[in-house]
């Protein structure tokens, strides 16, 4: 069982799973935002009442989560039909029961149609043929980015960036594993500043367009993250990122607003 894998593990209690903040995913100021919304993703897949794959994550972080600290996760279903269902899932503290983070999910049962699509893969160099980097944090020792373009991230003529990006303890990609790795690109404000600053994401929305046999293929591989901001403007900074697999295959769509100071 990969590192991600097991620090995901949660045990049933009533109508709530049971997790622990895996201090091995840590960030610079609590968890990783993208273990967050990986965990609360997972309650979803693995109710009882789950169907179909996951088409849409919207994460609400509301407080810090604590490495170390135990954790309730508590998914409930809204509605559903014939091919999609509606799903909530709350992030609380054990202790106290304060809210952490809120989250919705759509599952979707997927059926073939039509097809298109106005963006195209960036042309990038093979992640073998750049050198290895890893974001700062516990977490950062089990990300792996090697980067195209947007290193370093500080005092740059763009907000964009472009970074071949895997979470090595060798977990295959999945829904899950893209919530995880759709947080995975510098803040955009650093972009414009001389060196690191606070900086905190306030929602993250993950779009989930490949098929989950789509998704087996790519195994553990690289995702290519095409990371861009589109604005900084009192004190919130918006942000959205492509991510494509190796074959050019655009997996999923992110979107993110922070806050800095």
């Amino acid at each position: 069982m990969s590192q991600l894998e097991q620090s995901l593990t949660m045990e049933t209690l009533g109508d709530a799973r049971v997790a622990v903040a895996d201090p091995k995913y840590e960030a610079n100021t609590g968890m990783f935002g993208g273990w967050t919304a990986a965990l609360l993703l997972r309650a979803v897949l693995d109710h009882p009442e789950s169907t179909g794959s996951a088409s849409a994550l919207t994460v609400n972080f509301v407080a810090r989560v604590i490495p170390g600290e135990d954790l309730l996760v508590r998914p409930s279903k809204l509605g559903e039909s014939n091919s999609l269902s509606h799903w909530r899932v709350n992030l609380h503290r054990r202790q106290g029961d304060d809210l952490l983070a809120t989250a919705s999910a759509i599952l979707a049962v997927r059926r073939p149609s039509q097809s298109a699509m106005d963006y195209r893969a960036p042309v990038a160099r093979q992640p073998d043929e750049l050198p290895a980097s890893n974001p700062p944090g516990a977490f950062g020792h089990r990300t792996e980015t090697r980067v195209v373009y947007g290193l370093p991230p500080f005092s740059r003529p763009d907000l964009r960036s472009l970074a071949w990006v895997r979470e090595s303890s060798g977990r295959h990609i999945d829904a899950v594993q893209l919530a995880y790795l759709s947080d995975v690109y510098a803040p955009r404000v650093f972009h414009v500043s001389e060196g690191p600053r606070p900086s905190s994401t306030l929602t993250m929305s993950t779009y989930f367009l490949a098929a989950p046999e789509e998704l087996a293929a790519v195994g553990d591989d690289y995702v290519l993250s095409e990371a861009e901001g589109t604005r900084i403007e009192h004190s919130l900074v918006g942000s959205r990122s492509r991510l494509w697999s190796r074959q050019g295959n655009l997996l999923a769509t992110t979107e993110q607003l922070c806050w800095f100071r």
